[in-house]
């Protein structure tokens, strides 16, 4: 058997997952670089399968980074759709009716990546995917990608663009102060100036799914072990 299909592209046999996760500046001076990733990937409510749409999150780190662009950083984590927790104001509602604000934390969902099949009832064949991803650096800074793949044959395409930001939303009860109330979405930015808003995203991996004939189930695949190389550079 040969399935393809993607949060990337899921290639039972070979299993090759491509996704949007390698940054490539489109504007940057000619050159570059790029990074090991290895992480892992979670479908939900249901992955490729007999469903012809199915949602996903990853996460995953970024390692071995190299670069000829000017102040690159070296390393950093990747995901989308995960929880997140940050430091926000809560509000506290007194007995006398008068508030309270102090700071505090909630935690946060990112927005699930979201993929739809080309080919009915068989969405592990052939098919597209599209998402927003999180890349925190170890220089501090922060790269939001918005993207999209498609598989067709054995390629999976990615185009990617570094966005402004994206926008979460609130975990209902996951504050730090019992009956507080928290804003009910948080913003993440894109911070590097290495890799600025406007700038490209590409990348091709490899991801390991342990049991292939989830592809032939309403519930698809579960999850799936991702490694390989992403590149970081100008595509002129």
């Amino acid at each position: 058997m040969n399935v393809r299909q993607v949060s990337g592209a899921i290639v039972a046999g070979g299993l090759l997952l491509g996704a949007g996760l390698g940054l490539v500046p489109a504007s940057a001076a000619p050159g570059g670089g790029g990074c090991q990733l290895d992480g892992s990937a979670s479908f939900t409510p249901n992955g490729p399968g007999t469903a012809d749409t199915f949602g996903y999150g990853f996460s995953g780190a970024l390692s071995g980074c190299g670069s000829t662009v000017s102040g690159a950083a070296t390393s950093g984590t990747i995901g989308a759709g995960q929880v997140v927790t940050e430091s926000v104001p809560l509000t506290v509602t007194n007995p006398d009716g008068t508030t309270t604000t102090t700071q505090g934390t909630a935690r946060y969902q990112e927005p699930l990546a979201t993929g739809t099949s080309n080919v009915p009832g068989a969405s592990c064949a052939s098919g597209e995917t599209s998402g927003t991803s999180v890349t925190s650096w170890n220089d501090g800074t922060v790269d939001v990608i918005s993207y999209t793949t498609q598989s067709a044959g054995a390629v999976v395409q990615l185009q990617g663009t570094v966005v402004p930001s994206v926008t979460l939303q609130l975990v209902p009860g996951s504050q730090s102060v019992a009956g507080s109330s928290a804003p009910s979405t948080y913003t993440i930015s894109t911070t590097s100036t290495a890799i600025p808003v406007g700038n490209g995203a590409q990348g091709v991996l490899t991801f390991q799914v342990a049991d292939p004939t989830q592809c032939t189930t309403a519930s698809g695949v579960s999850d799936a072990a991702i490694s390989g190389f992403v590149g970081i550079g100008s595509t002129s």
